[in-house]
């Protein structure tokens, strides 16, 4: 078992992970080894201290430099669940269950909101993970919506897996040249089941399917951790970053505004911190 797991790899991922490491604690980081797509996609970063005028590309390659000269490893996974086990959490990551005694959450935010019965329907017809749940639709008719790019790795997967898929990508640039994908351009407004069968309506439209996967890069922090309170989206915390479960901290951008590296540094520095403590009080 971990004293703590990270999950997420944007600034206060980052930085959480970073200090821990110096601190000698044993954590466990789970996230995308391509770190955060918020700090891929920066053009211009003119207010981090002791940065002028920065890329988010070359931000990235300072952060991966830190993080390779600590000898730190990220397990490149998606967290699917996050469950209280009384005396510690278990982590999940599709058919992987990952064990600690406190977690971090640094999620940054949802890249789009959960449209109508999403969120109703989640494991009923809806999933967020193509590897946990793809083999439910094996030689079945699929509908993936997908917020960005470095998902259509995932959605080829499931096209070897199904027998039709529905791709709906919300991003330009699409790379998906299958027999069995066909490609529709919309925005999804709502999701909802009848007779066992997903229906996903479009502005001018209305797909059926058997099940419909939503890839995206952060998903709402509730719905990941049951019980975990939060308000107007963001996860609520105190000023050492605890939240209103024992043992788990926040940080980043999931805590609320303003969307900055700067904050995220600070509040994942602080969030390891206190975990530290925490783990001490446990003794």
């Amino acid at each position: 078992m971990y004293e703590t797991i990270i999950i997420g790899t944007g600034a206060a991922g980052i930085s959480a992970a970073l200090t821990l490491k110096q601190l000698n604690k044993d954590f466990l980081w789970i996230g995308t080894k391509n770190l955060s797509y918020k700090i891929n996609s920066a053009e211009k970063i003119r207010n981090y201290p002791g940065l002028s005028n920065v890329s988010g590309k070359e931000m990235k390659e300072m952060f991966i430099k830190q993080i390779n000269d600590m000898d730190i490893e990220i397990l490149d996974k998606q967290v699917t669940g996050v469950y209280d086990l009384s005396t510690h959490y278990a982590v999940l990551c599709g058919q992987d269950t990952y064990e600690a005694k406190t977690i971090i959450l640094a999620l940054g935010v949802e890249s789009i909101k959960p449209v109508e019965g999403e969120i109703e329907l989640l494991g009923q017809g809806v999933s967020y993970c193509a590897t946990c749940d793809g083999f439910l639709y094996r030689g079945k008719d699929i509908i993936v919506v997908s917020s960005s790019k470095e998902f259509e790795h995932e959605a080829k997967y499931l096209a070897s897996l199904a027998n039709k898929v529905v791709y709906i990508p919300l991003y330009k640039d699409i790379d998906m040249d299958l027999a069995n994908v066909e490609i529709i351009k919309g925005m999804p407004k709502k999701i909802s089941k009848e007779n066992k069968k997903m229906y996903l309506e479009l502005k001018d439209s209305k797909l059926e399917a058997d099940g419909i996967f939503m890839l995206k890069a952060a998903i709402s922090p509730a719905v990941l951790v049951p019980g975990l309170e939060a308000a107007e989206g963001h996860i609520v915390v105190d000023r050492q970053m605890k939240t209103n479960l024992n043992g788990v901290f926040a940080a980043g951008d999931c805590t609320g505004r303003p969307y900055q590296y700067a904050k995220a540094v600070g509040e994942g520095n602080v969030a390891a911190h206190s975990v530290v403590n925490y783990l001490n009080n446990l003794k």
